[in-house]
């Protein structure tokens, strides 16, 4: 049984372990950036452009609904554009946490696409999932898929995010 770990001194440690709970909340905010760009493309791409279910403001006709789906998506981009930005910074300083990143990104799908169905679709009713009468089944279905992500994209940043931190505690 290697003694190494436990023995081991914070200096023994390489520069890019000492500083890897430095860049917990980048690789969180990274992800959660991407996140957020990601499912904002996808409603764009499937929901708007290609099913032609809904635009992102439909209560003022067809050109502004276009307008709206424009500023939506540039908005997108530039969340994606943002969080691969720092995803790449986290690389040059060997800062990247796989798992952590993954999270943020789960984190900031569901969180983005729940906001979309109860604040935009329920709340302020700028836009429905799709033109039908009953939207029971749309809507918990779009609900319910943005819990899940959410959850699980929680769950692994507090996982990912707790232990650096406890090993820190004992060893310092």
């Amino acid at each position: 049984m290697s003694a190494s770990s436990s023995t081991a001194t914070p200096d023994d440690r390489p520069s890019s372990e000492r500083e890897r709970p430095r860049h917990a909340s980048r690789n969180a905010w990274s992800g959660i950036l991407f996140g957020v760009g990601l499912v904002a493309f996808i409603d764009e791409t499937v929901f708007h452009q290609l099913l032609r279910w809904h635009h992102f403001y439909d209560r003022a006709g067809t050109q502004v609904g276009l307008i709206s789906d424009g500023i939506f998506h540039a908005v997108s981009w530039f969340a994606t554009i943002g969080g691969l930005f720092l995803l790449a910074d986290l690389r040059r300083r060997d800062g990247l946490s796989w798992l952590r990143w993954s999270g943020g990104v789960l984190a900031g799908a569901g969180a983005f696409q729940l906001y979309d169905g109860l604040v935009q679709h329920k709340l302020w009713r700028i836009h429905q999932i799709r033109a039908v009468d009953d939207l029971l089944a749309y809507d918990i279905v779009w609900n319910v898929v943005a819990t899940v992500l959410l959850v699980a994209g929680v769950v692994l940043l507090i996982r990912t995010g707790s232990a650096p931190r406890r090993c820190d505690t004992t060893e310092w």
